[in-house]
């Protein structure tokens, strides 16, 4: 299989770019309320705190929603289609958000954007599955997820700026327009599947497929969805990224309004403060796809470092808001401990789950997070304004990571050892 390697060349340096900015634009027009709501959306709209949560966590129960159907479309029909329709959508949903002039209004724009974001992130997934090899999995994984740090860390300076500037409403005008310009990008550059590019020979294609479906040869296929559903082993997934998400979109959601009330600083350095969290993301998450990738140990880069996370949290209730800086060094660390594992978990779901179910159980992972990340983005806002401080988020957050570590502890780390545990008898039922 030695040809394969120089097809790999080419097929990061053509996808990943695309891949990775598609992505980053989904978080941009996602993250961005966590600024308007620091910078006086609630002032302006007449928004109380509590409802001020809602909103910000709506988007969630959109995005839960649509998660499954939008990733089993994509794997029966197209991604090409499914997230060219999806930039067009979310960028106008985003770019009306700087148009709002009441409450309801404000709501259902934040819903509608869950929805047409839903089956991106389980699509690319997919897609990636479809292109890249176990060796090479991790990795890849990461380049798309690093699309929400990175993002998140240059949209926290950005958005600053903009909001410092102009004022909120421009801040979302100006920052949906990229997604509709992105579109047209993604429809001229982007095929379904190998066999449809022309930068592969013949040859290359067959031998490629040929390596995508031997990884697949001991995983036994399932009936259909439903049986996939009800196995032990998808069930865990879901429930350990439903759980960690909860710390993370807690996390993502309100850390600039936990900085801007823990000091004097002015909204222009809260979105500086905001961005090191997620550089140092970057560097670990980097560093976690590789070693995952090397010794092909998964569970290793994920369980870990969730666990750090919880003990960063923990540890920022401890020294409470007395100590600023301490504790802003701590919420570094939870950041970037949060984020690094991901490139690992989606990169051993392919390796336990059949590929003619993989879509949807992908989607379906995906979907518990989303109500994770509800829980979280809620649930943090609502004891922020309830308390006047974070110390109770701080636990809450910890508490979600720590039983996801818990759970993912128990699931098989490849698998030959899936085969062995109760999980595979429930996926081989038909």
């Amino acid at each position: 299989m030695e040809s394969v390697k120089p097809v790999a060349t080419q097929r990061w340096w053509y996808l990943m770019p695309i891949i990775f900015i598609t992505y980053s634009l989904a978080y941009l027009d996602r993250a961005n309320y966590g600024f308007a709501a620091a910078a006086g959306i609630n002032r302006d709209l007449g928004v109380s705190q509590g409802t001020s949560s809602l909103i910000g966590s709506l988007f969630f129960l959109g995005y839960c929603l649509f998660q499954v159907p939008g990733a089993i479309y994509a794997q029966r029909n197209s991604v090409k289609k499914l997230i060219f329709f999806s930039l067009v959508l979310w960028g106008l949903c985003a770019a009306a958000t700087g148009m709002v002039s009441n409450i309801p209004m404000l709501m259902v724009l934040r819903f509608v954007l869950g929805v047409v974001e839903a089956a991106v992130m389980p699509s690319m997934l997919m897609y990636i599955s479809r292109w890249f090899t176990r060796s090479e999995r991790s990795r890849a994984n990461t380049f798309l997820i690093l699309g929400n740090p990175v993002t998140v860390l240059w949209m926290s300076v950005v958005s600053g700026y903009l909001v410092h500037s102009f004022g909120w409403r421009e801040m979302f005008i100006l920052e949906g327009l990229p997604a509709l310009i992105w579109a047209v990008v993604w429809w001229f550059t982007v095929q379904d599947r190998p066999a449809d590019v022309t930068w592969m020979t013949d040859a290359e294609k067959t031998e490629f497929a040929a390596r995508l479906k031997s990884e697949q040869a001991d995983i036994a296929p399932v009936r259909d969805y439903k049986a996939a559903f009800r196995s032990p082993i998808v069930l865990k997934c879901c429930a350990i990224h439903a759980l960690w998400s909860i710390g993370v979109y807690g996390f993502i959601m309100w850390l600039p309004s936990i900085l801007k009330a823990a000091s004097t600083i002015d909204i222009v350095s809260v979105g500086w403060l905001a961005a090191v969290p997620y550089l140092a993301a970057i560097i670990l998450m980097l560093l976690a796809s590789w070693l995952s990738d090397r010794t092909r140990n998964r569970k290793l880069f994920v369980w870990p470092l969730l666990l750090i996370g919880t003990i960063a949290f923990v540890a920022s209730y401890l020294i409470g808001g007395s100590h600023f800086w301490i504790s802003f060094a701590l919420l570094v660390v939870a950041g970037a401990t949060m984020y690094a594992p991901y490139g690992p978990f989606f990169a051993l779901i392919p390796e336990l789950i059949p590929g003619n179910v993989l879509g949807g159980a992908i989607g379906l992972v995906n979907a518990c997070g989303a109500l994770g990340a509800f829980a979280g983005s809620y649930v943090v806002g609502y004891l922020n304004g309830a308390t006047g401080s974070p110390a109770a988020s701080y636990i809450f957050m910890a508490a979600g990571l720590l039983l996801s570590v818990i759970l993912m502890i128990t699931v098989p780390a490849h698998s030959g050892q899936r085969a062995k545990d109760e999980d595979s008898l429930s996926l081989r039922r038909t």
